[in-house]
């Protein structure tokens, strides 16, 4: 089988490119054909396979320019010809899509349906239900937007906090709804978590759309397990939504020594206050990668996901459980969905004396925390590997190709 992959970033920023670079790794190794369309950058991958990138849009300039160059982040002639030559040329069997809104825009999509090739699309955000990407104001979770009253999005600005991202933001929301981009292009939508399958159906209730379930692949063979520690961790970004205010405020009311890797525009707001309330149990360690960063999360007795916003698949609980390490999560989005079953505990992260008390309670019993550990790295390696990604991804491609 043939498979066209397009994302907006052909290089890791997050979870997102790590799910898109390992579809690809997972259907080559089962002798698949994978060609990939993006958007060039000179950090992007070369993984061997045929590539096309695009120019990204261009936001410098005045604001007339950024003006002008508005409406091509809505729908781009320029890309949907591209993409064109692509599929023409690798003729794949089927299109697998990511977040390529604004980037790429959903008119490459056009040229697919024009082609009568099917397309599937895997939903790492809420961007085809929110404007903001998050269900996520800044401050609350927030479902305004619901029925189309994209409007909202504009009155709160929530969108990077400003009003034209949110304008602009909003506007496109309403042109994709006019042009029912979500109804005609693709053909089957997959989500990792039953939670955003489930957000997409209360949002969509009036739609005809064709569901399906796609966990995200994982390697936790390339981790070595280690079932004790001397620390609490959290790794990732240092930024509002993910809650990691709540590690440091809890931290202050606990024993816990507590480790936090990142950064973010909350990191120094947060190293300000751990240094004015003189918390002297958290210590920050910065941003991290690779192999630095799996040696610090190997020697930790767990690690915390407080995430405020409801998150997809966080990889870091993935990463964790590789590492034999239970997670204390936050009770948001497809969290739930991974923690439980005696893998960790699950918190309220607005509630700081709860999650001070899990914190404590994790701990305070080092053979629990060793056996939800065990039962962790099992979980990960039974449901997470290769061969079950594999066989899911057929399915919900064969479901189009009958």
């Amino acid at each position: 089988m043939r498979v066209l992959l397009t994302h907006k970033f052909h290089h890791l920023t997050g979870g997102a490119e790590v799910f898109y670079f390992e579809v690809a790794r997972v259907l080559k190794s089962y002798n698949h054909e994978v060609a990939f369309f993006s958007t060039m950058d000179e950090n992007n991958q070369n993984t061997g396979d045929i590539a096309h990138f695009v120019p990204a849009p261009n936001y410098s300039g005045g604001l007339l320019d950024k003006l002008k160059a508005l409406p091509s982040t809505f729908y781009s002639k320029d890309k949907k010809k591209a993409f064109a030559k692509l599929l023409d040329d690798f003729k794949p069997d089927i299109v697998h899509a990511f977040a390529i809104h604004v980037h790429l825009t959903p008119s490459i999509l056009e040229a697919a349906k024009e082609r009568n090739i099917p397309v599937v699309m895997s939903c790492n955000d809420y961007k085809h239900i929110c404007p903001n990407y998050k269900i996520y104001d800044g401050n609350k979770n927030c479902e305004l937007c619901k029925g189309g009253k994209f409007y909202n999005a504009v009155k709160k600005r929530c969108c990077k906090g400003s009003f034209s991202f949110s304008l602009a933001s909003s506007i496109e929301a309403y042109m994709h709804e006019h042009k029912r981009v979500y109804d005609n292009l693709v053909d089957k939508y997959l989500f990792a978590s039953e939670f955003m399958l489930n957000k997409t159906k209360e949002f969509w209730a009036n739609k005809k759309i064709q569901y399906g379930v796609l966990k995200n692949p994982f390697k936790p063979e390339e981790y070595t397990p280690n079932y004790t520690g001397d620390y609490a961790l959290y790794f990732g970004r240092v930024i509002d939504e993910k809650g990691v205010d709540r590690i440091v405020h809890a931290a202050k009311h606990c024993d816990v020594p507590v480790k936090i890797i990142g950064d973010g525009p909350q990191l120094a707001e947060l190293q300000t206050l751990v240094e004015r309330e003189n918390i002297n149990n958290v210590d920050f360690l910065g941003p991290m990668w690779g192999d630095e960063l799996t040696q610090v999360l190997v020697h930790s007795r767990f690690v915390i996901v407080p995430s405020l916003w409801h998150e997809n698949f966080p990889y870091v609980i993935f990463q964790a459980f590789a590492c034999g390490k239970p997670v204390l999560g936050s009770k948001r989005g497809g969290i739930p969905e991974l923690v439980g079953e005696g893998r960790g505990l699950l918190f309220e992260p607005d509630n700081i004396n709860e999650l001070s008390d899990c914190m404590s309670k994790m701990w305070n019993s080092v053979e629990t925390c060793k056996q939800q550990g065990l039962k962790a790295r099992s979980y990960v390696e039974s449901q997470f590997n290769d061969k079950m990604f594999y066989e899911s991804i057929m399915d919900n491609y064969r479901s189009l190709l009958k």
